[in-house]
């Protein structure tokens, strides 16, 4: 009988831990799989998914940059991915291709359960309006936080997504704005950066104005591509934390969709950030 294959699907994608992750889950839970990685050309997403369907394929995870090809290429949508105009996951079926966005649950479990922060009430900076802040601002605003703020280099995608969720806003009781990055002011309780600078070597695209004492800053992005952002953050006297969790939460929550099974997240997060002991 043949093997069920998974993989994640990015560009770059060496660096994914996705792969030991998933087979770790698999271990503990014990189902039988196979997940590896491939590196796609920019302009071949939707080929290298036809492709890996024909292989036999059961379903995979997108990082960047292809979470909006994802989304747009499935023919079934969940609300959350539809809401994102992004997905990360795609599971492939007799029905057609299934699109769904597990970054946001993935976030909010790390933020919420793995760090202990309590985002109800909170002022939080979103930073970034790609397909990594879409996945994860539908989810931030169910926490029932104060206000979201999404900054952006380019005002009018930040107004976009905004506007997107703002029905959702307005259900939660959140104060929601847009700004770009060169006009942003207050400070924040909980400063996320799910921008390209970290995974590109860019410097912090916010200042240190933006962090309230103690405020959380958490870039999406973990090991050494977040270094830089971490190393900031407590520069400034804030608790930094990088995206190991949310790869792991985001991973666990595409696990139990793809295997019916919820495996143990926090288990797997202990061991991999023991393996990794040079992480900040």
């Amino acid at each position: 009988m043949p093997i069920d294959l998974y993989c994640v699907m990015g560009n770059p994608v060496q660096h994914s831990k996705s792969p030991w992750i998933h087979a770790r889950f698999a271990e503990l839970t014990g189902q039988t799989l196979q997940y590896g990685k491939r590196l796609i050309p920019l302009n071949g997403f939707a080929t290298a998914v036809r492709a890996f369907i024909a292989e036999g394929g059961r379903g995979c995870n997108i990082t960047v940059p292809f979470k909006f090809e994802a989304a747009a290429l499935a023919n079934r949508t969940s609300e959350r991915a539809a809401l994102a105009q992004a997905a990360n996951l795609l599971s492939f079926t007799p029905h057609g291709i299934f699109a769904d966005n597990t970054d946001g649950a993935g976030l909010v479990n790390d933020l919420q359960r793995n760090a202990g922060l309590d985002l109800s009430g909170r002022r939080l900076l979103l930073i970034g309006a790609g397909g990594a802040a879409a996945g994860v601002l539908g989810p931030l605003l169910q926490t029932h936080p104060a206000s979201v703020t999404v900054a952006n280099r380019t005002l009018d995608k930040a107004r976009a997504l905004v506007e997107r969720h703002a029905a959702l806003a307005l259900l939660q009781k959140t104060e929601i704005l847009s700004s770009d990055l060169p006009g942003l002011t207050g400070d924040f309780d909980v400063v996320i950066n799910a921008s390209a600078s970290s995974l590109g070597g860019a410097g912090v695209p916010v200042s240190a104005r933006t962090l309230r004492p103690g405020a959380l800053a958490y870039d999406m992005m973990y090991g050494p591509a977040a270094q830089g952002f971490t190393t900031w953050a407590r520069e400034h006297g804030a608790v930094a934390r990088d995206g190991l969790g949310m790869l792991v939460e985001q991973a666990a929550e595409a696990f139990l969709i793809w295997r019916g099974v919820r495996p143990p997240s926090q288990q797997v997060l202990a061991e991999l950030q023991a393996e990794l002991p040079c992480r900040t």
